[in-house]
């Protein structure tokens, strides 16, 4: 907890049940970030208006304010280990510092702030032109390195599921220079690149751009170096309050994404589906 607010709550007048609140804060306060008021009451054996009057009395105008503000202060604390140093070796340094003794709560709380970023960071229509631009492609390309690879055998699960021509541009024979050798303006690039970017992504965006590919690029923000080449970014955070990034909200933004690309396919991969399935249950393997 910050001292911060350890200051405001000694210099107010707190109550018996007020007291107990503050208590309940300070001794989860990770935790604190993202239950109800609801909750609490439940916790501590109070009434909800108990919660409310406690954040009142501290200068907010309702639970849901003093809320944000503490979410806020605790996202600052955990998401600077990640956002200013990438090196894996040096982040390991600061994190065991920060992590504290409630790990599973510091961590619950990082991956939620990292899932609202996918949603206050894109709409419906950054997701709605992203699905566009891969269903219209005649081949989809999918780029990722190292950390992101998991990302990108999955997303090359799911497409090739609803979409014909997916290839995935990791294949331990080829690089992905190789793969984009014959790229063309209808076709798409998929990319998906955080911190520390590689050169090789950025090369493939560059040899797609040069081609007249579209590029849906997934990444933590738009001044990424690879956004430049883009057509459609999306951008969700992969702070950590550890030495590695956390991909807990990039798999939610790729499901995301994919959902909006089977709504707009409809029934057509049905069939295909079908015959998967009629084939894996041959062998056992679902």
């Amino acid at each position: 907890m910050t001292e911060e607010l350890r200051a405001r709550l000694m210099d107010v007048k707190l109550t018996k049940k007020e007291k107990l609140i503050a208590e309940f804060v300070l001794d989860h306060f990770a935790e604190a970030c993202f239950i109800t008021s609801t909750e609490i009451a439940r916790r501590l054996n109070i009434s909800d208006s108990s919660v409310i009057r406690f954040a009142r009395t501290l200068g907010y105008g309702g639970f849901m304010e003093f809320q944000k503000a503490i979410r806020k202060t605790y996202a600052d604390r955990i998401n600077s280990v990640s956002e200013s140093i990438t090196v894996p070796s040096e982040r390991l340094k600061v994190s065991i510092d920060k992590l504290g003794d409630d790990i599973v709560g510091s961590y619950f709380s990082n991956v939620i702030q990292n899932l609202q970023s996918s949603i206050q960071q894109n709409d419906g229509i950054d997701f709605e032109r992203a699905a566009e631009l891969i269903i219209g492609s005649r081949r989809k390309f999918i780029v990722t390195s190292r950390a992101d690879s998991g990302i990108g055998d999955q997303m090359l699960l799911m497409l090739k599921h609803m979409l014909t021509d997916v290839y995935e541009t990791s294949h331990p024979a080829l690089n992905v220079i190789d793969h984009l050798s014959d790229i063309m303006a209808e076709d798409c690039v998929i990319a998906v690149s955080f911190p520390r970017y590689s050169q090789m992504d950025l090369l493939a965006m560059q040899m797609a751009y040069d081609a007249g590919a579209k590029i849906v690029l997934i990444t933590d923000k738009d001044s990424s170096p690879l956004a430049q080449y883009a057509t459609q970014v999306l951008t969700v955070s992969v702070d950590s309050n550890a030495f590695f990034n956390s991909y807990v909200a990039v798999t939610f933004t790729l499901e995301l994404l994919c959902t909006f690309i089977s709504k707009k396919m409809g029934h057509s991969p049905e069939a295909k589906l079908k015959r998967i399935d009629q084939y894996l249950s041959g062998v056992g393997l679902y």
